[in-house]
């Protein structure tokens, strides 16, 4: 016992340099590593395996009664597909790791970056980071990328609670699998148990970058040309090859005739009686998905970590990038529930599936049955991007903009303190030249980090021949003056509107004040025309909508119909619909660079971006040692006098060599030679310490 003792105490020693896994709630701080790296779908010690009756097995087996089934949490299964497919994991898992944490607390996390080929970055989604707005891990706005082989600490502190989630904000990683939940706690007892729920959209056939390629040149399976897919409304969606939707990585692959793979899925685990807090998170590339649970009612509490008021709804939709937490009871038999998420294309069966199982039922599939909305009750949906849905209620969707919150604290109109922008957010252009875009400006990334290299970016938009009727291309900002209200008119309009686009800003969680829809015809639920509202000036064509402002000029400040400056809620993605617009509010108190970009992966990337430059003045300290990046373009040199043909004099033309003659570089400096020095007798007496106690442990121990 005495000898384990003293191994305890020796590996204390040593605890600072020990990662921890867990946060506990006494922590002041709380320290992760995630390691970024390559892996491969369907493989256990190197060896294939596959799907049947919800367990997997040895590829080879092919009698299952007798044969020993592997365990499942050991292998990235994604949707079961048979084949290994490469995807990008957080500690070797999709999706990474859940961190949870305290409010309060100071967070370290070593990001690691193993790829072979590529650099990365991790963006804390949700997270205001003030104080800190160069850990907010956008490459080109806030940091560099982490370069195969480095790795970057992030380090900031916790001043919200609620859901959040972490991703790569680099390329197409994040669709890859570079995701995980963030759960920031109060440091007060739960009160009731959670689940946390994940969820993707999912493509076996190719990665994300060749999805992104076939987007923009031409999608075709089969040597057939895919077409777009439409919502209820008729809104579109981007061609995505959608295979599967996963449940924390975890999803069934359907083929043509509807018959699935028996991969296993999610399991979410109740005791009859009880009360249970899900947190749901979208990290999917592209579609929103209905989601349900049969024979249990759901209560949404909140989104996108930000209370509301309890709304019992049967069904809601959440887009990339957005977060919902519900609540239900477990007062149903004792048995197995379906969980269901369906994307909202017409004529398309796209979903995903995990199990609702209460403690003490068969380990079996649910045969649970969805709600009957047309025959057996009126079912109410939530966050839909449009008003009506007539397969599901013939009563309206309930908007976010219906819902409220107990937030009072709504940034108000002052007179020369308020500053309202107008973004549109679409494809405008002429045909063939038709890129995504805010205000018809295409997103361009510097080549610099801007926080620390502001005087370095080379492609600002006053020079890039921007206007009312023009697409350009150039590294989009606002600059945002401290403490005004900031009012933002997120637009979906002209010709270039056609796809509802989930928005998120980074740095704030915005006030949701208003939302506008356009017409619909309510019994199909089709869209008539576009919202009036708004007034797409200088631009009599609707083509492009890049300078908007309201129809009436009366609308100004707080003087606008409909506002919610009471209790509106509080969140950081919002869908915008296609032929309409929200409306948010902010206080810029917030210095930093902060990314506003659509989270439709593909939409992103393609340039519907832009910088909210806040009170770049007023930005606060950072680390002199953060990597800085470029382009190298043309090769500069410094003029030398003399340019040494003495391979052993330095460039000032002093003899580089010691006493003994021997070129040592850094260690003659004398200041590292003295450090050295130090750390060395410290070591030497820690060993020495660790002797002596040994001995004297032992020596007790004898007697």
């Amino acid at each position: 016992m005495i000898h384990f003792n003293v191994i305890v105490f020796l590996l204390g020693l040593l605890s600072p340099l020990v990662y921890s896994h867990g946060c506990r709630m006494e922590d002041d701080v709380c320290e992760f590593k995630l390691v970024i790296s390559y892996k491969l779908t369907m493989l256990y010690n190197k060896i294939l395996v596959l799907p049947h009756n919800g367990k997997l097995y040895k590829y080879d087996v092919t009698n299952f009664t007798n044969a020993q089934p592997i365990p499942t949490d050991k292998v990235i299964t994604m949707d079961g597909f048979s084949e290994s497919v490469k995807v990008i994991t957080v500690n070797g898992t999709v999706p990474g790791p859940t961190i949870e944490v305290y409010k309060g607390q100071r967070v370290i996390i070593e990001v690691e970056n193993q790829l072979f080929s590529e650099g990365t970055t991790i963006h804390w989604h949700g997270l205001h980071q003030r104080e800190t707005s160069h850990m907010d891990g956008v490459p080109w706005v806030t940091q560099c990328p982490i370069q195969p082989g480095q790795s970057f600490r992030y380090e900031f502190n916790i001043t919200q609670i609620g859901t959040y989630w972490y991703h790569s904000h680099i390329g197409t990683q994040r669709t890859m699998g570079v995701f995980g939940a963030l759960i920031l706690h109060e440091k007060t007892k739960r009160k009731m148990e959670e689940h946390v729920m994940v969820i993707s959209d999912y493509n076996h056939d190719w990665d994300s970058d060749m999805s992104f390629l076939k987007v923009g040149m031409g999608l075709y399976m089969h040597k057939k040309k895919v077409d777009i897919t439409r919502s209820v409304e008729g809104g579109l969606f981007s061609l995505f090859q959608f295979n599967s939707g996963t449940v924390n990585g975890r999803g069934r692959y359907y083929d043509e005739s509807g018959k699935h793979n028996e991969a296993p899925l999610t399991v979410f685990e109740v005791e009859s009686g009880k009360e249970y807090r899900f947190r749901v998170i979208a990290a999917g590339a592209l579609y929103p998905f209905e989601v349900s649970v049969d024979g249990h009612q759901m209560v949404v509490i909140a989104s996108d970590g930000y209370d509301i008021t309890p709304t019992p709804v049967d069904y809601f939709i959440i887009n990339p990038g957005e977060r919902f937490d519900f609540t239900i009871h477990a007062n149903n038999s004792v048995g197995n529930y379906w969980i269901r998420g369906q994307t909202l294309q017409m004529g398309k069966n796209n979903t995903f599936e995990a199990i609702l199982r209460y403690k003490g039922a068969p380990v079996e599939e649910p045969n649970s049955t969805v709600s009957d909305c047309i025959q057996q009750k009126n079912c109410t949906l939530l966050n839909c991007p449009f008003l009506y849905n007539p397969h599901k209620s013939d009563k309206p969707c309930l908007t976010f903009g219906d819902l409220e919150s107990n937030y009072r604290d709504v940034p108000p109109f002052r007179s020369g303190k308020f500053k309202e922008h107008f973004l549109n957010f679409a494809f405008p252009g002429e045909p063939g030249n038709t890129p995504a875009s805010i205000n018809g400006r295409v997103f361009v990334e510097p080549t610099v980090n801007p926080l620390t290299q502001p005087n370095e970016i080379d492609s600002p938009c006053d020079k890039a021949n921007c206007g009312v009727d023009k697409v350009c291309r150039c590294t989009h900002s606002i600059n945002l003056k401290f403490g005004d209200t900031i009012q933002v008119v997120m637009t979906n309009l002209g010709k270039g509107k056609g796809f509802s686009h989930p928005i998120h800003m980074h740095g704030h969680s915005f006030y949701v004040v208003k939302m506008g829809f356009p017409k619909y015809n309510e019994t199909t639920g089709r869209i008539i025309n576009d919202s009036t509202d708004i007034d797409c000036r200088g631009d009599p064509k609707m083509n492009y909508c890049n300078d908007a402002a309201w129809s009436n000029s009366k609308w100004e400040g707080d003087n606008i119909p409909g506002m919610n400056l009471r209790n509106p809620p509080r969140k950081d993605v919002v869908m915008v619909p296609t032929g309409g617009y929200v409306v948010v509010r902010i206080r810029a108190d917030n210095p930093g660079m902060w990314f506003v970009h659509c989270h439709i992966e593909l939409h992103s990337k393609e340039g519907m971006a832009l910088i909210l430059n806040e009170s770049f003045a007023r930005l606060p300290e950072m680390p002199d040692n953060l990597p800085g990046c470029r382009s190298f373009k043309r090769s500069v040199y410094n003029i030398r006098k003399d340019t040494g043909k003495d391979d052993c004099k330095d460039r000032n033309g002093e003899d580089d060599k010691d006493d003994k003659g021997d070129n040592h570089g850094v260690a003659d400096d004398y200041t590292v030679r003295v450090a050295l020095g130090v750390l060395i007798a410290v070591v030497c007496i820690l060993a020495i310490l660790v002797v002596v106690l040994v001995f004297l442990v032992i020596r007790k121990q004898k007697n």
